[in-house]
């Protein structure tokens, strides 16, 4: 039998951001008239409200002060725990992540989150722009090695197959030591069992998925997802006939990489180890 699909998870963002509605709504203001005040859009104050977006500190502090709320929404989202530092969208492929049976993977600038060194992770959050502050990147080095729990799963962590361009392997990000022990920690994980490595060749003329980067994810209850992360944007995709077509995409740029033997040589040449 089929099991009932996972409920919704509701989490400390949609909490604040309730809060947040019954506190506008107490000041008379509408979502367009506050959006107005603070100097930002009315999409914002709806994403913050429904819980789609986190409310930042700053903002929130702006808001109290606003609303007269008397520090009560910089209070809650100092409280939020860490596990849901994430948006809610995010959050919640973070938690079909873990649960997954298979995970598939293109990534076309940077290592992939769950193979990233914590050195690599580290150098990562050290190039965005604008900046993070030291107590943001740690949090969020913190979160990422969190993830790479899922290899830990018992009794099997999902079937993973991952695809990653070829030129991902040369950039040194975080300096040549960085990348070398990097790619050697991708040639250790091409060799467990659960997991396909794939390096896509620069000379490739014919490429499935110039569009970008994605994830393709099967859940516990063999509903297909996709989740895609651009520039300052990400989101989560659960419509069958789109998921479909991003399915479709992989297996074409699948068939496009180096097979494992090949791209497992390739890492060898790299590190000088063939």
């Amino acid at each position: 039998m089929h099991s009932a699909k996972r409920p919704k998870r509701v989490t400390s963002w949609h909490v604040i951001g309730a809060q947040l509605a019954v506190f506008r709504n107490a000041a008379r203001l509408t979502q367009a008239e506050l959006a107005q005040r603070l100097g930002a859009g009315e999409e914002t104050i709806a994403s913050i409200e429904q819980g789609r977006r986190p409310l930042k500190l700053d903002l929130a502090e702006i808001l109290d002060e606003l609303l007269e709320t008397k520090m009560a929404l910089q209070t809650a989202v100092r409280k939020v725990p860490e596990r849901e530092r994430f948006p809610a969208f995010a959050q919640d492929f973070v938690d079909h992540e873990q649960e997954s049976v298979t995970l598939l993977s293109y990534q076309n600038q940077v290592v992939p989150g769950l193979l990233q060194t914590e050195e690599y992770a580290r150098a990562v959050f050290g190039c965005l722009y604008p900046p993070i502050t030291p107590g943001e990147a740690e949090e969020r080095l913190s979160a990422r090695l969190d993830r790479q729990r899922l290899f830990e799963r018992e009794p099997w962590p999902p079937m993973m197959n991952f695809l990653l361009e070829e030129v991902i392997l040369h950039r040194p990000i975080g300096g040549r030591h960085v990348l070398r022990e990097q790619n050697r920690h991708l040639r250790r994980c091409g060799e467990l069992p659960y997991l396909g490595l794939q390096i896509i060749p620069t000379s490739r003329e014919k490429h499935a998925a110039l569009d970008g980067p994605m994830v393709l994810l099967e859940t516990p209850d063999h509903d297909q997802l996709a989740y895609m992360e651009g520039q300052r944007v990400s989101f989560l995709v659960d419509e069958p006939d789109e998921v479909s077509v991003l399915q479709q995409k992989y297996g074409m740029l699948r068939s496009q990489a180096l097979t494992p033997e090949e791209s497992m040589g390739l890492l060898d040449d790299l590190l000088g180890e063939s």
